[in-house]
């Protein structure tokens, strides 16, 4: 029996990205000997990608849509097409083309050699700017040295899941999936693929600084409690540090009767003030993931889909 295979793409105003990478997906598969479904996840665009969504679907039936209600970010787009793909595997990419749909004829060819989980590294590109570079690196440097997982760098959300590894997948309920961390934590037998991404097709990345650093915390808190104890660590050793002060503040209160150095001990106070402030806020984002947690909230809402499941 043939088997099928789905291909998620999560898209955010990407209508002149959408038939392009349809297309490209399509001469792949004429030459492989598999059904195919393709699913894209409206992910609350303001363009007209519903539209061009709706167009394609009426005119090739594997192509199908889900429209969410509104915004949810990536992670839970990429998680809804997940939760509704039908197929034998299940293949993740973005819609922007810098992932190469060539790349599908290989993630097969390891599936079939018996990897559950084939994913990929993407390969520095030249022209990526020296900030991202180096935020990319300490980003993985940190997840791995403050986890129980190891993510290498360059890790995408470009792989492919066998059927019972999305059916797993699928049965998480946790909130703010980070879905890079997920997959290396379900095990599974895993087979990495390098590539050269592309440049994006058409539009402007919706990736700010702001989302990558939001993305990064996420990361970090979800597989890891050891912020906390570096807070704790900290609190330790500033106060051993402030003991060692004491010594200094008798001499002067015997020597010269008063306490020299006001400025700099006001300065002392504004930085552990600071150091308070961030322990505060590590506490903090945990707290809220609980209480976000507890209130079990779906990951996202579909309010129009072509797939019945």
């Amino acid at each position: 029996m043939t088997k099928l295979v789905s291909i998620v793409l999560p898209a955010y105003n990407e209508s002149a990205n959408i038939p392009v990478i349809a297309g490209r997906i399509q001469d792949v598969f004429k030459t492989l000997n598999y059904k195919y479904e393709m699913i894209f996840v409206n992910d609350g665009s303001r363009d007209n990608s519903q539209d061009v969504l709706v167009e394609l679907h009426n005119s090739n039936p594997n192509i199908n849509y889900i429209e969410l209600s509104r915004n949810f970010g990536h992670q839970n787009a990429l998680k809804a097409g997940l939760d509704m793909a039908n197929g034998d595997c299940v293949i993740s990419m973005d819609c922007d083309l810098q992932h190469p749909p060539e790349l599908i004829v290989e993630f097969l060819a390891k599936w079939e050699e018996g990897y559950e989980v084939v994913y990929s590294l993407r390969q520095e590109s030249k022209d990526l700017s020296q900030f991202k570079r180096k935020t990319s690196n300490l980003f993985y440097a940190l997840i791995n040295r403050m986890s129980e997982i190891h993510i290498e760098p360059g890790s995408a959300d470009f792989r492919l899941l066998d059927r019972k590894v999305a059916t797993v997948f699928s049965s998480l309920s946790e909130n703010e999936p980070f879905i890079r961390g997920l997959i290396k934590w379900l095990g599974f037998k895993q087979y990495a693929i390098t590539y050269d991404p592309a440049k994006r097709f058409a539009g402007e990345s919706n990736y700010t600084v702001k989302k990558m650093f939001r993305f990064a915390m996420q990361g970090l808190t979800s597989f890891s409690i050891r912020p906390l104890y570096s807070a704790i660590y900290l609190g330790f050793i500033f106060s051993f540090l402030s003991l060692s002060y004491i010594p200094y503040v008798v001499y002067s209160l015997w020597v010269h009767k008063e306490v020299q150095g006001w400025a700099s001990m006001l300065m002392t106070i504004v930085f552990f003030g600071g150091i308070q402030l961030i322990i505060l806020g590590i506490i903090g984002i945990y707290i809220g993931k609980l209480f976000i947690q507890s209130k079990q909230r779906p990951n996202y809402i579909i309010s129009n889909s072509s797939i019945t499941k």
